[in-house]
């Protein structure tokens, strides 16, 4: 029996597991070929997000980081067209290039793209709108300030609500000991809080760089 590469394997699920629209595969494809592209969420992890935003029925949706837009496509897509999603970034020339994109899918009136810092973004949502507005949020972002998102996700979003954080594994340096540098520390100690933190259940699966799965609980 022919031995099958993790890459080969990888190809199929794309090919078979997923429903990239086309403005999806293009929107990848001129990524990857862009400075820092390999940052680009996988179509796997965008359809997953997609296949949970549609399962809890949510109507509006949380992204922290954006980047040119490929994750914020595949949410946006699973919300109803009165659906909301508040993408925050702090970079204008990458979102850019992600409103492009979004306009060519006929989801831009869906979108609402906030720059600047994060966390004073999230402060001001919390501020002007109060707790439990959102109903899925997903976190892809600096890896120091994800306490931060996790603690201010929790509040903005409902109980029922799921929060996805991507880079969880963070290229596997948070299984070793020796690797001590900020980003590493502050994902290490975010994966050990969440698995004992009673206010949510939680999953961790070994899809890309590692995604972490949130349900923030009544």
């Amino acid at each position: 029996m022919k031995h099958i590469s993790e890459i080969e394997i990888r190809r199929y699920a794309v090919e078979v597991g997923t429903r990239q629209t086309e403005v999806q595969r293009r929107l990848r494809d001129d990524t990857l070929e862009m400075p820092n592209g390999h940052m680009v969420t996988t179509p796997p992890a965008g359809q997953l997000m997609a296949f949970l935003a549609r399962t809890i029925e949510a109507k509006r949706a949380l992204e922290i980081g954006t980047f040119t837009g490929y994750s914020a496509l595949a949410i946006a897509q699973a919300l109803p067209p009165s659906g909301e999603l508040v993408a925050c970034d702090a970079s204008e020339e990458w979102t850019g290039i992600a409103r492009r994109y979004w306009e060519e899918a006929g989801v831009a009136d869906r979108i609402t793209l906030k720059l600047g810092d994060a966390v004073e973004t999230l402060d001001r949502l919390l501020a002007e709108e109060g707790e439990a507005g959102f109903d899925f949020a997903f976190v892809d972002a600096d890896k120091e300030n994800y306490d931060a998102y996790y603690e201010r996700c929790l509040r903005l979003v409902r109980p029922g609500g799921v929060i996805c954080f991507d880079n969880m594994f963070w290229g596997r340096s948070v299984a070793d000991p020796d690797d001590n540098r900020p980003d590493t520390v502050a994902l290490r100690a975010l994966n050990l809080k969440i698995r004992d933190d009673q206010r949510v259940d939680m999953s961790m699966i070994p899809l890309g760089d590692g995604m972490t799965f949130i349900r923030r609980r009544a």
